[in-house]
């Protein structure tokens, strides 16, 4: 063995024990100890590939993101997998790829419309905005929370081009019925897949039916790289225009540190340069810098060999706050998967009845109080937050069921971290502050 591999094991020894003695012991004091809504679940593997990446000082993407996105790509059974720096670049890089000249008539201009929904995250939204397109704000359904087929089908004119939704908080939207409505009217699909990792629909994962999808690496997502994304499509065409759009714009699809892949590089014309002009210099898109780096893509290599583990344990913590809740359920709604779905929950959501007498900031600010994070879903009613209020926008119909999420809905954490001890304390705080509504 070379002093160089000989040196690198004792460090990754060295690693496992500093794990054990920094991270491995951590308990639960009830009243003390923050019970929050998400946070990091790993193991020394994960503290073992960040150091040895680091070892290697490739700081850009490297040997660990061919191998994290190969391993994205085995769980989905998707050909095309790019890795970005956050989820949120994930979308705007799926959206900008449908905006390329390339595309030819089916490429989105401004003015076209994208059905979407105002009870979300911005970064499902932002991308429209900011190419110049318009949002349709189409309305929710409890207790769902995913999108309203029957309005949306309505809300589909001859402007309208894209459908990009989120499956929420791991909740499948209908698949079936937006795929049809997709192919009926010739319109693209991105699925913003971020908090969804793991779901299925039908039997099939989420991420896997539109022309596009996403998936978000942040902490409190199924699996995490710190900040990190992904854009996943079976479209060789759209893969490319991807690539193009976080590398800068370039034309050129070579890996980091590789040259002249296409076999091409100095014998080809490009618009108005000149023939033979360096095709690793060549820019066809306006684009940006959003690769991710193989320090971050270390981790999320041995993070995404846990999702099943994680999935499972997301969704046993999901039924072990239903069953906390459904014995109040005359104060609150409570979720539902959408049908043919099996959820890997991102959130266990509540909504608070009309007619309970307390209102959801009362009963937030009580869990808080006890150090129970809550969590509103998101930006409530996208259309009534300040960025957004004077952007050009079209609602279909009305946002009633947004506006109501907006003022009496929260969600509790389900990430795989949550103990017994956890679940026991939060369901005697629950009981402390309803007690004195049901006696």
């Amino acid at each position: 063995m070379s002093r160089e591999k000989e040196l690198r094991k004792q460090i990754q020894e060295l690693t496992r024990e500093f794990y054990k003695e920094r991270f491995e012991k951590r308990e639960f004091s009830p009243g003390k100890s923050r019970l929050n809504y998400a946070g990091r679940v790993f193991d020394e593997k994960e503290l073992v590939n960040a150091v040895d990446a680091s070892l290697d000082f490739w700081l850009t993407e490297g040997r660990f993101s061919e191998q994290f996105a190969e391993k994205i790509s085995n769980f989905l059974g998707i050909e095309h997998v790019l890795l970005t720096n956050s989820g949120s670049s994930a979308n705007l890089l799926a959206f900008s790829a449908l905006t390329s000249e390339k595309l030819g008539d089916r490429r989105l201009k401004p003015g076209d419309e994208v059905i979407s929904v105002a009870a979300g995250f911005p970064a499902t939204v932002t991308p429209i905005i900011q190419y110049g397109l318009v949002p349709v704000y189409v309305d929710v359904t409890l207790p769902t929370y995913d999108i309203d087929i029957s309005m949306m089908q309505k809300a589909i004119t001859p402007k309208t081009k894209c459908i990009f939704l989120a499956h929420t908080l791991g909740n499948p939207f209908d698949v079936d019925a937006i795929m049809e409505l997709a192919n009926k009217n010739n319109l693209w699909v991105i699925e913003d897949n971020c908090d969804a990792f793991g779901s299925k629909y039908n039997g099939k994962f989420t991420g896997t039916f539109g022309h596009l999808s996403t998936i978000s690496f942040y902490p409190a997502h199924h699996i995490t790289t710190g900040e990190g994304g992904a854009i996943c499509t079976n479209d060789p065409q759209l893969a490319n225009l991807v690539r193009a759009f976080r590398d800068w714009g370039r034309d050129c699809y070579c890996a980091g540190g590789e040259n002249n892949t296409c076999g091409k590089r100095f014998s080809q014309k490009f618009g108005n340069l000149p023939f033979g002009f360096d095709h690793k210099y060549v820019y066809s898109e306006i684009g940006f810098n959003l690769k991710m780096t193989d320090l971050q893509a270390a981790i999320g290599a041995a993070q995404i060999d846990k999702l099943p583990e994680f999935t499972e344990r997301r969704k046993q913590n999901f039924k072990t706050w239903y069953s906390i809740f459904e014995k109040y359920s005359a104060y609150f709604i409570l979720p539902q998967a959408t049908p043919k779905s099996d959820p890997s929950w991102f959130a266990f959501i509540v909504t608070v009845k009309p007619d309970a007498p307390f209102t959801r900031d009362e009963i937030t600010g009580h869990l808080n109080a006890n150090l129970i994070e809550t969590r509103n879903l998101f930006a409530g009613n996208m259309t009534k937050q300040p960025a957004f209020m004077n952007k050009q926008m079209r609602i279909a119909e009305h946002l009633v069921q947004t506006d109501f999420i907006m003022n009496n809905t929260f969600f509790l954490g389900t990430y795989p971290g949550l103990t017994i001890e956890m679940f026991s304390y939060a369901a005697e705080v629950l009981q402390n502050f309803l007690k004195s509504y049901s006696e």
